[in-house]
């Protein structure tokens, strides 16, 4: 195993490459189960995630051909429908082949999924939607057994959930008939999956609002798509220019869809300006100030920049409430920044209050979760002296070469066997 050591209190300053959104591109690849012709994806980070996802495709009998910046899928030649156990449980995502597979062989098994330890994340609201458009559901030794033929339906989601929504999205446009699906997730990275589908051929209407209308087709096409950039990189780089009073350019990131974290970094004196080359954070004059964080569904604050922000209200003057309102284990990051110097108390089962303090210092912690990893390393990166963040390979599902760029913007890390 790796880990990374960080010698921090080094500015951050320079230019680095935003690429697509992971929480986009697993998506995307599902998508590609749904016609027998080339899907070609631009803008691609080669995550762990995204590796993973592959072995998953070419385990069913998709072509998967990957260049530097693209990724090019053909399901002409399926010769299983079994999402295998080995590919799930490294993946939640994984699951998400479920809806295509059904829509359009008429029957699969997919391994329950596994993932971040960050709560339950029950797949509940997935199999209810299908079952309400007609799927035959049985769990037999950890796999979902998922048997059509599928109807038209309305799919009321009695909370939001973005896994369940892409599901259902994908089951419904080869579904005959008007599929209505009520209280979606609305994420840019859900508009991104629509957009591939519209591109394929696909009659969805209503996006961007509370109820989606999807119309299934006989035949989907291959399509060409560029995917959105990653909110959540952007998200990273725009912390660490302010926890360690950088400046930097992040060549293909989009404010747009960050507007609710860009809320929490104003007031401190950050100044994020969007321009035809992508956004810049320009924390050289800020001084942190405390502001209480609330996560919600898109467009609210997103549940993983939540530790990102944590680190950053440790500096920050004052003391600030943070709830989590997604998943219930997302705080597991927080007594390894208590033991960088951080000033951190329970509130309540799912809320945190933290009084910030005028430095970290260095130490060796422990990534539990993907977000939560990122959490340290930025904490590492502002903190007086050495840190080691072990168990990197939760950051790697996410970030793509993190620590080239960190160099590459002035920050002492490597990489070690640990």
């Amino acid at each position: 195993m790796y880990a990374f050591k960080i010698t921090g209190g080094r500015p951050l300053n320079g230019t680095v490459p935003i690429k697509g959104a992971k929480n986009a591109i697993l998506p995307l690849m599902a998508a590609a189960l749904l016609t027998d012709e080339p899907v070609i994806l631009h803008n691609i980070s080669y995550l762990s995630d995204v590796i993973t996802m592959s072995g998953l495709l070419a385990s069913l009998g998709a072509s998967v051909t990957h260049t530097p910046d693209t990724l090019v899928i053909q399901a002409n030649q399926i010769t299983t429908t079994t999402a295998a156990y080995e590919y799930v449980s490294k993946m939640r995502a994984s699951f998400w082949v479920l809806g295509p597979l059904l829509a359009r062989f008429g029957e699969t098994r997919v391994s329950l999924p596994g993932g971040c330890a960050i709560g339950a994340r029950p797949v509940d609201l997935y199999i209810k939607a299908l079952e309400t458009m007609g799927a035959n559901i049985t769990i037999e030794n950890g796999y979902v057994h998922a048997r059509g033929p599928l109807h038209a339906a309305d799919v009321f989601f009695p909370k939001i959930s973005v896994g369940a929504t892409h599901n259902t999205i994908m089951a419904a446009v080869l579904t005959p008939g008007t599929t209505i699906i009520h209280n979606p997730a609305l994420e840019p990275e859900v508009i991104d999956l629509i957009t591939l589908l519209q591109k394929m051929g696909a009659d969805i209407r209503g996006i961007g609002t509370k109820t989606l209308t999807i119309t299934g087709v006989s035949k989907l096409h291959g399509a060409i798509h560029t995917v959105v950039p990653d909110r959540i990189e952007t998200a990273t780089f725009a912390v660490a220019a302010a926890v360690t009073k950088g400046n930097i350019m992040m060549t293909g990131a989009r404010l747009d869809l960050l507007e609710a974290v860009a809320d929490t970094l104003r007031p401190s004196g950050i100044i994020l300006t969007q321009t035809d080359q992508g956004l810049r954070v320009d924390a050289t004059h800020a001084v942190l100030k405390s502001i209480p964080i609330t996560t919600a569904e898109y467009p609210g604050f997103p549940t993983d920049a939540q530790s990102l922000l944590t680190t950053l209200l440790s500096l920050a003057d004052g003391k600030a409430l943070v709830t989590e309102h997604i998943f219930e284990n997302r705080f597991m990051h927080v007594p390894e920044l208590v033991r960088m110097g951080a000033r951190i108390q329970a509130a309540g089962n799912q809320s945190v209050l933290i009084t910030g303090v005028p430095e970290l210092s260095g130490a060796i912690v422990t990534a539990s979760d993907l977000r939560g990893g990122v959490g340290l390393v930025l904490a590492a990166l502002a903190a007086r002296g050495e840190s080691i963040v072990q168990r990197i390979y939760h950051i790697d599902r996410g970030y793509d070469h993190l620590e080239d760029k960190l160099i590459a913007l002035g920050a002492n890390i490597e990489r070690i066997p640990y």
